[in-house]
C-alpha cells in the first residue's frame, strides 16, 4: 500500500445544485483476491497483465497499481470473469486522484508521492477535511477546528516534500459558503483556512494547487468569483470544475472560461471521470447526483486538452465508488462494482 488510509472517495452532484461528498472505509472486493505477483495463478492459468502507467506525454499522473479498480480486475480475472475484468480495466489503467484521509496525512502523501516519483509521474491528490464539511450530509465531518485543519495541511505539505504533486483543494468548501449551507459563523474562518492552505501548499517547490469552484449546473460565475478571490485564488495555480459531477466537458469549459475571466485569467482543470453521458435528468431532481443510472466514463485523463486555459482533464472522482446509500448503492465512498461496470460498459470503446 502507498498510503495508510484506504477509504478515499467522494460522492457527486447537484442537489440545489449541490455536491454530495464522501469518505468511507475500504471494502473487500472478493474474499482472498490479490493483485500481487506475476506468472501463473494457483489454478495453473496465466494471470492478466499488471496495471501499468499511461504514456507520460499524454497523462503525467501516476496510476496506482494497487487501487480498488486494479484489485477488482484481479478478482474478476481470478474468478474467470474476463469480460468484467476487461471493463474494469478501463478504470484501473487510468490515473485517478488519491483522497487524503484525516489520519496520518504525512504518511499518506509521502507514500503516494514517493510511489509516483519512482514511476516518474506526478501524484494527483485531493484534500477534503475542512471543518464543518458537507453541511451534515453524507460526508459530514472534517477537522475538529481551524487549528486542527492547519496542522493537518502542514502535515500534508511535509509529506509531499519536493516531489511533484497536483492538489485539488476542498471540493464543495467554497460553494457551501455561497449557497448558505455552511452556517454564517464559520464563513470567515473558512476563507482564512482555504487561503492559508493554498499558501502553505505552495511552499512546496513542485506542488500545484487548484481550488474547487463548482460545476456548470451550479449558479453562475458571477456568484463565485469574489468568494474565490477571498479564498486566495490569486496564490493558487487555478481552480477545478465538475468535481464528482456529470456535466459535459464542453459545458464545463464554457463555465470555467467565464469564471477564469473574472479571476485574472486563471487556468482550470475539469473532472471528466463520469461525464460521458452528461447529467441524469430523470427522477427526483434532489437526488440526480447520487449514483445516477446510465452514466458513462468521460475523456481519459490528459494534459493535451487543446485549450491553454484547460490545464488537464482529470479523474478526480474515483469511478466505481458510491455517491451514497441511494439507488441501491453502498455508503458513500465504498466500492460499487456494479456501478463501475455500468460506467465502463456505457462508455463504449
Amino acid at each position: 500500500m502507498y498510503g495508510s488510509y484506504s477509504g478515499r472517495g467522494r460522492g457527486a452532484g447537484t442537489g440545489r445544485v449541490r455536491a454530495g461528498v464522501a469518505t468511507a472505509g475500504a471494502v473487500l472486493l472478493l474474499a482472498g483476491c490479490s493483485s500481487d505477483g506475476d506468472g501463473d495463478d494457483a489454478d495453473g492459468g496465466t494471470k492478466a497483465a499488471p496495471i501499468g502507467q499511461r504514456p507520460k506525454a499524454e497523462a503525467p499522473y501516476w496510476v496506482n497499481p494497487e487501487g480498488r479498480a486494479a484489485r477488482q480486475v484481479a478478482a474478476y480475472d481470478n474468478a474467470g470473469a474476463t469480460e468484467n475484468a476487461a471493463l474494469i480495466r478501463k478504470i484501473a489503467e487510468q490515473p485517478v486522484a488519491e483522497w487524503i484521509g484525516p489520519d496520518t496525512p504525512e504518511a499518506q502523501t509521502k507514500g503516494f508521492t514517493e510511489a509516483a516519483k519512482k514511476a516518474d509521474r506526478d501524484a494527483l491528490l485531493v484534500l477534503y477535511n475542512i471543518p464543518h464539511r458537507d453541511c451534515g450530509q453524507f460526508s459530514k465531518g472534517g477537522a475538529s477546528d481551524g487549528n486542527a485543519y492547519r496542522a493537518w495541511v502542514d502535515q500534508v505539505a511535509k509529506g509531499i516534500g519536493d516531489r511533484r504533486a497536483t492538489v485539488i483543494l476542498e471540493p464543495d468548501a467554497l460553494l457551501h459558503l455561497v449557497d448558505g449551507c455552511t452556517p454564517g459563523q464559520f464563513h470567515e474562518e473558512r476563507y482564512d483556512l482555504l487561503k492559508g492552505a493554498i499558501q502553505r501548499l505552495k511552499q512546496q517547490p513542485a506542488t500545484s494547487v487548484y481550488l474547487d469552484a463548482g460545476n456548470a449546473g451550479w449558479q453562475t460565475p458571477d456568484a463565485l468569483f469574489e468568494p474565490l478571490q477571498r479564498a486566495g485564488i490569486a496564490d493558487a495555480d487555478g481552480f477545478s470544475v465538475n468535481v464528482s459531477n456529470f456535466y459535459p466537458t464542453a459545458a464545463s469549459k464554457d463555465f470555467g472560461k467565464r469564471l477564469s475571466a473574472k479571476v485574472g485569467g486563471k487556468p482550470f482543470v475539469i473532472d471528466t471521470s463520469r461525464n460521458g453521458n452528461g447529467p441524469y435528468t430523470q427522477g427526483d431532481p434532489s437526488e440526480n447526483w447520487c449514483n445516477p443510472p446510465g452514466r458513462a466514463l468521460g475523456e481519459q485523463p490528459t494534459t493535451k486538452t487543446g485549450d491553454p486555459l484547460v490545464k488537464a482533464f482529470l479523474w478526480i472522482k474515483r469511478p466505481g465508488e458510491s455517491d451514497g446509500d441511494c439507488k441501491g448503492g453502498p455508503k458513500a465512498g465504498d466500492w460499487y462494482a456494479n456501478y463501475a461496470l455500468d460506467l465502463a460498459r456505457n462508455s463504449g470503446g
